[in-house]
C-alpha cells in the first residue's frame, strides 16, 4: 500500500489531514488518527519515560502520554504556554498527544498534491509525507512511527511503574 493510499481515503483520491504549527513551521496528521484537539492543561512529568515524553495527562480518566514533537524536529524548546494545544491522536498501540502551538484544521486535497518523502529525501522516518499548498509546504507527520522501538518499550515500562499497586487481599 502506497503511503498516499495510508493517508487519503480509501480509494477516494484525496488526503484527509489536520494541520498545526510549531512556531513558524507547519506539519499534518492523517485526519484517521486524530481523536480530539484540547486546549492545553497541566502535564504531569513521568518518571523514567524517554526523553521524547513530557509527561502525561487525563482526560476522563484515561492517561495519555505528552510527546514533545518539538525536539523530535530539531525546533528550540520553549515552555508551555496557555495558548498551546494538545493534538490527541490514536495509534495502534496507545492514545498519545502532541504539544502544538495551534492546530490550524483540517483540510481535504487530492492525494496528487502528496509528494512521497522517499524521492526527495531518503530516511525521513518520522514523516510520511509533504504536501504542497499554495501557501507553502507541509510536512506530514506519521504517528505511527514517531516513537522508535526503544522509546515504545522505555514508555510501556514508565507507564507500569506509575500504575498504583493492586491492593493484596487481607487476611484475618
Amino acid at each position: 500500500m502506497s503511503r498516499e493510499d495510508e493517508i487519503g481515503a480509501a480509494g477516494s483520491g484525496t488526503v484527509g489531514l489536520v494541520t498545526f504549527s510549531l512556531d513558524d513551521r507547519r506539519f499534518a496528521v492523517p485526519l484517521a488518527s486524530v481523536v480530539r484537539v484540547e486546549r492545553v492543561v497541566a502535564v504531569t512529568p513521568l518518571p523514567q519515560a524517554p526523553a521524547i515524553i513530557t509527561g502525561v495527562v487525563d482526560f476522563h480518566g484515561q492517561v495519555i502520554p505528552v510527546a514533545d514533537i518539538r525536539q523530535r524536529f530539531g525546533i528550540p524548546p520553549r515552555p508551555i504556554e496557555l495558548m498551546d494545544q494538545l493534538l490527541i491522536l490514536n495509534t495502534r498501540k496507545r492514545p498519545i498527544a502532541f504539544l502544538v502551538d495551534v492546530v490550524e484544521g483540517s483540510v481535504e486535497l487530492p492525494a496528487d498534491r502528496l509528494v512521497d518523502t522517499e524521492t526527495v529525501l531518503a530516511g525521513l522516518e518520522y514523516v510520511r509525507g509533504i504536501l504542497k499548498l499554495e501557501d507553502g509546504m507541509v510536512l506530514i507527520h506519521d504517528p505511527e512511527t514517531f516513537l522508535s522501538l526503544d522509546e515504545e518499550q522505555t514508555l510501556d515500562e514508565a507507564l507500569q511503574g506509575a500504575q498504583p499497586e493492586p491492593a493484596s487481599p487481607v487476611d484475618g
